[in-house]
């Protein structure tokens, strides 16, 4: 039985995402496999690929062959050169790690809980009127069209 290192798609149209996986040659290109063995995600930057190193380096040793692009990311990843004995490439870009949402909401939560504190006096210090006496304490403004007849008749 002739075994491949091969990429089998999964994700949506247009966003793929696969998965590095050890498959008798003859199965279809995302059928069964005997082993998956890492990621590809090629739409993130920078891209994700994760191999775990142990396992690839074991089928290639008991004679998996890996299809062009799957040799690619091995090369990249480094695993290809430590199978043939090869000095490592250089080291792969990582993404930054994703910011904790719930770290953020709180630290939002507490700046907005001291500049509230620090800017608003408190309710009991201040009386707010009732909408009756507002309206009859501020006097009426007169219009601009009032002002212009009153100009008029000076």
């Amino acid at each position: 039985m002739a075994v491949k290192i091969k990429l089998k798609r999964l994700g949506m149209i247009r966003n793929p995402q696969y998965r590095i996986v050890i498959a008798d040659s003859r199965t279809k290109r995302d059928g069964r496999a005997i082993e998956e063995i890492g990621l590809y995600h090629p739409k993130e930057h920078p891209s994700r690929i994760e191999i775990d190193a142990e396992r690839a380096a074991y089928w290639l040793g008991v004679g998996a062959q890996p299809t062009e692009p799957v040799l690619k990311l091995l090369k990249l990843t480094g695993d290809w050169q430590k199978f043939k004995g090869e000095p490592a490439p250089a080291p792969l870009q990582v993404a930054e790690p994703k910011a904790d949402r719930h770290a953020a909401y709180e630290a939002a939560a507490k700046e907005s809980l001291s500049l509230d504190s620090a800017t608003t006096p408190k309710k009991s210090a201040r009386k707010a009127p009732k909408a009756d006496e507002a309206t009859a304490e501020t006097p009426a403004e007169p219009t601009a069209a009032a002002e212009e007849k009153s100009e008029g008749e000076a």
